[in-house]
């Protein structure tokens, strides 16, 4: 029995050596992705600030988008694949150049500041993700582990942003083909808990919502909550056909970069200006507030899809999260008494079943819903994200992600 025994405890021994050194890895990329995605945070607010001060900012889109593709010409970089390539190193093994953390920083600094339709989660996903792969790097960690490290930035990025660290973990493992890779969960949670702490020492606020009305679990509930998770899988739909419509017109006839993006900035601006609002401006974070109070224009989220699809289909950078809730939102403001909910309710349902429907992570939704809303009402919400993720099919915002399993069949 010896050398058994002597196996067993050289096992336990490698193993916990091992469970250390990715403790190690997973703070370090914490603290430091939470420390860039406060400073990233502050950044887009004081941009956010000024072009809600100075209206006449959405004339320099133009100008902006020219600049924005300027830099990543000069960086060698002529296809910026965005979120797709941080999704590539994690799936494929591919690096991650470190330089894409200041491009989409400053880039997305220049969408916000002029009024470009997009979120700035998106972009923390980026950041991290190649500042951690760049970690990884110096570590002289393997190709395996340096996946591994990349998905545990992308979670600080997440959480330090956003301060929702349990949904930022397991969306991390989730995103890249909508399964969930265990061994990585330790360092991706303990990297988005660090990032969150961090953050929280810069003074960056977790979000969070007021939402009421919240129905009792009746038969008529969970039928209202299943049509209405129908109704956000078609949404989701909609959406990414969408996004994938206006980048199939930019490449026909925009086929020049900055061509293409001076002229979206234009066609932006000009929306803007028609419209006379500037609720499709930016993320639109006081758009969902006023959702979730149960105050909707009908065809507000018809509006958010196309001016983000414009916005960032050209070549502003950003992000696409938080266009996603405001899109959910407002579609389940407006639509709620189709099916019996309340509006407040089903702005929040809606923000996170549409998440869940182009993202294709169900688990990640779910605590999403818990982390934004709290914990009441949190089985209908998981009904709703359910439903959406089966029948949204393979759709998803992110062209690089792969579902590796059938939605229908275990295999």
């Amino acid at each position: 029995m010896q050398p058994k025994t002597k196996k067993l405890r050289d096992t336990v021994s490698f193993r916990t050596v091992d469970v250390l050194q990715w403790c190690v890895y997973a703070v370090v990329v914490g603290v430091v992705c939470g420390t860039i995605a406060a400073a990233f945070g502050m950044v887009i607010d004081a941009a956010t600030a000024a072009r809600q001060k100075y209206d006449w900012l959405v004339w320099l889109m133009p100008a902006a988008g020219l600049a924005i593709v300027g830099m990543y010409h000069l960086s060698g970089i002529t296809k910026p694949l965005g979120t797709n390539r941080v999704l590539l190193a994690v799936k494929e093994e591919e690096g991650v150049a470190i330089r894409m953390a200041p491009l989409i920083y400053i880039s997305s600094m220049l969408t916000h500041l002029t009024g470009g339709s997009s979120g700035r989660e998106g972009a923390a996903l980026q950041i991290g993700g190649s500042v951690a792969n760049f970690i990884g790097r110096q570590f002289k960690l393997s190709h395996l582990d340096l996946r591994t490290i990349t998905m545990c930035g992308m979670a600080a990025g997440f959480s330090g942003l956003f301060g929702t660290p349990l949904a930022a973990g397991i969306f991390a493992m989730e995103i890249a083909d909508g399964t969930l890779h265990y061994a990585v969960l330790l360092p991706c949670m303990l990297s988005s808990i660090v990032a969150r702490v961090t953050a929280e020492k810069f003074g960056i606020q977790a979000a969070a919502f007021t939402v009421t009305g919240y129905p009792d679990l009746t038969l008529h509930s969970v039928l209202a909550v299943l049509v209405f998770g129908v109704m956000c899988a078609l949404l989701s739909i909609l959406f990414v056909e969408v996004l994938h419509c206006i980048d199939w017109t930019y490449a026909q006839y925009l086929k020049n970069p900055y061509l293409r993006i001076a002229v979206a900035g234009l066609i932006v601006a000009a929306g803007t200006t028609l419209l006379g609002t500037r609720d499709y401006n930016g993320a639109g974070t006081e758009v969902i507030v006023r959702a979730l109070a149960g105050e909707a224009r009908p065809e507000a989220f018809l509006l958010k899809i196309l001016f983000t699809a414009l916005t960032l289909e050209a070549g502003f950078k950003g992000g696409e999260i938080v266009p996603t809730f405001f899109i959910g939102a407002t579609f389940g403001c407006t639509f709620a008494p189709l099916v019996g909910l309340d509006p407040s309710f089903a702005a929040a349902l809606g923000m996170t079943a549409l998440f869940c429907g182009v993202t294709n992570c169900p688990i990640a939704s779910m605590l999403l819903s818990f982390e934004l809303f709290g914990g009441q009402g949190l089985v209908l919400f998981a009904l709703c994200c359910s439903m959406s993720y089966m029948l949204s099919g393979h759709f998803s915002l992110y062209t690089a992600q792969r579902l590796e399993q059938d939605k229908f069949h275990l295999e």
